[in-house]
């Protein structure tokens, strides 16, 4: 076959050019590793595929989709749990040049829903759930001309997996494409305001797989462990093996830490990736039962802020040679920047408990950041009058070659989230923060989380929120506001540890009065009169630890969450 190394760089290039490469560089490796149940003595059971394996599975699908008329640029929603075949499928659509459209589940029907009918996709491939689905509620799928299910059809018409397969044909060459051609669709999680499609380019993937090597050192010889399905895709790539963990990937804050120990600890894993909701979880197991992940080299923990108390738990139960890392960035940009735990203790965390924000550490080259005033509008071009020095807060933004250009068929967001620079763009976080004189990137929040007042105070969420954390019976808070900007007034919610709920008003009065004792002190905020307890915070469902702030917001206001 002789394939040659592929490189993003090239002005043709498919992000499926790095299976095939893969499976002739190491044809008996294994590429994917499936947990299918357990035997008679209750030890797991794996199954696997080879890397030569699942480039001749991918081929087969590809193939198959081909001739049933899956082809270049169809665009296919692509819903099937994370499993061998979700990572063949996957390659398989960029095989064919389809555009795969993804979007999490954990969103709810309605949402996506809505990013059904605001895509249009021509082909959906699916469990059979998603197909009832879409026989009951028609209208949303109404573009769709090809449906494949992954399972048995119930009481619709449209072709099986198995049946793709069979027709299937390999080897399949895939098609060429432009580096600058469409290469996916991913949904942004809704859990900072609503889902909106991410185009990525197929260049755009292939800079992700590289980025991510050179800031991680991933070497081929090692073994992922994805909380995150689609960070599986990545891996492939890289060359890494990749155990797919037993859990609800849309639900980690419910997530088994016995299950990701067990994992972990089967395959030697050496690198993972996964919300703090996993992390929170698997550390109190391991540390509780004093078990060490003696195979791990690091972990990556991403999805929402990351506490200097969380990565103290995980380290603890990894070896001195072992670090924990947090990258920075979003959908439409990762990896943008990135730092190690040890770095974030020793120099982050302790000026975070006093209000600095959350450092995030420096861009990984050639990205950059740079920080504009705040404004709620959209920016056409960027010039010195809206940059702002060192030290001073305001919106974050970034380019670089894993910064996406736009949104699909949603031109009002891309319009607000872009900004023109000449031949070049800059992409608006969305997320309040600033660079120090080190140029490390500091996050002080969502912009939009803001809270102004009407004696021209700003308040910023993460930095005012770290104050009030600091209380050894607070698992969490939040800011919100009674209001609207610029005549807001700030209001803390407070969700305490388990079994810490004040149950009398004694308790209450007691347990307000030590949090106003340790606001009074800062000045961030010293002026803060108001404080709500909360059972349970609103939180996103992919995560589980993005606090929705809106609707606290709301219930401060006299509404309801």
């Amino acid at each position: 076959m002789n394939c040659e190394k592929p490189d993003y760089r090239n002005e043709q290039f498919n992000i499926a050019s790095y299976l095939p490469y893969m499976a002739e560089k190491m044809p008996h490796k294994r590429a994917v590793i499936y947990p299918a149940g357990r035997d008679k003595s209750g030890r797991v059971a794996y199954t696997h595929l080879t890397f030569q394996q699942l480039n001749e599975e991918c081929d087969r699908y590809a193939d198959g989709l081909y001739k049933y008329g899956i082809r270049k640029g169809v665009k296919t929603l692509l819903m099937v749990r994370p499993s061998l075949e979700f990572i063949a499928l996957a390659f398989a659509l960029f095989k064919t040049g389809a555009v795969p459209i993804l979007i999490d589940p954990g969103m709810g029907i309605m949402n996506v829903l809505k990013c059904v009918a605001g895509v249009c996709p021509e082909a959906v491939i699916a469990v059979p759930e998603v197909h009832a689905a879409k026989s009951i509620l028609r209208w949303y799928f109404r573009s769709v001309k090809y449906s494949v299910t992954v399972g048995k059809n119930w009481f619709w018409r449209g072709l099986t997996l198995d049946k793709i397969r069979k027709h299937g044909r390999a080897p399949f060459n895939y098609v060429e494409t432009a580096g600058s051609d469409p290469a996916a669709i991913l949904f942004t999680s809704g859990s900072t305001g609503p889902a909106k499609g991410v185009l990525y380019e197929h260049r755009m993937f292939g800079a992700q797989v590289a980025l991510l090597k050179q800031a991680y050192k991933f070497e081929e010889d090692e073994m992922e462990l994805p909380g995150f399905p689609l960070f599986a895709l990545f891996n492939v790539a890289l060359g890494m093996s990749c155990c797919i963990p037993d859990m609800d990937p849309t639900k980690p804050a419910q997530v088994d830490p016995a299950k990701i120990t067990e994992a972990i600890i089967n395959q030697g894993v050496t690198n993972t990736f996964g919300s703090p909701a996993i992390w929170n979880r698997v550390a109190d197991y391991c540390n509780e039962r004093n078990i060490k992940l003696n195979s791990i080299k690091r972990i990556l923990i991403a999805g929402a802020p990351v506490s200097g108390e969380l990565i103290g738990r995980v380290k603890k139960m990894l070896p001195d040679t072992a670090d924990v890392h947090t990258p920075y960035g979003a959908t439409e940009s990762l990896p943008l920047c990135n730092i190690c735990g040890a770095d974030i203790l020793s120099k982050g965390w302790p000026r975070t408990q006093k209000g600095a924000g959350i450092l995030v550490g420096k861009p990984v080259a050639p990205n950059a950041v740079r920080i504009i005033k705040i404004t709620d509008g959209p920016v056409e071009k960027l010039d010195g009058s809206i940059m702002l020095k060192p030290g001073a807060i305001g919106e974050i933004i970034a380019t670089g070659p894993i910064v996406t250009k736009e949104y699909y068929a949603n031109h009002k967001a891309t319009a607000l989230a872009k900004i023109k620079d000449g031949d070049n763009f800059w992409h608006r976080m969305g997320d309040a923060g600033y660079i120090d004189d080190d140029g490390d990137l500091w996050f002080c929040g969502r912009k939009d989380h803001r809270v102004e007042s009407s004696g021209g105070k700003v308040y910023f969420s993460v930095k005012c929120e770290a104050i009030f954390n600091c209380h050894t019976d607070v698992f969490r808070s939040a800011l919100a506001a009674r209001g609207k900007r610029p005549d807001q007034t700030p209001v803390v919610f407070i969700e305490p540890k388990p079994g810490k709920f004040p149950q009398t008003a004694a308790e209450k009065e007691a347990f307000i009065k030590e949090l106003f004792k340790l606001s009074k002190e800062s000045d961030l905020t010293a002026d803060i009169n108001e404080i709500i307890f909360i059972e349970k915070m609103p939180v996103d469902v992919r995560h589980n630890a993005k606090i929705f702030r809106e609707k606290l917001s709301a219930m401060a206001s006299g509404g309801t969450i």
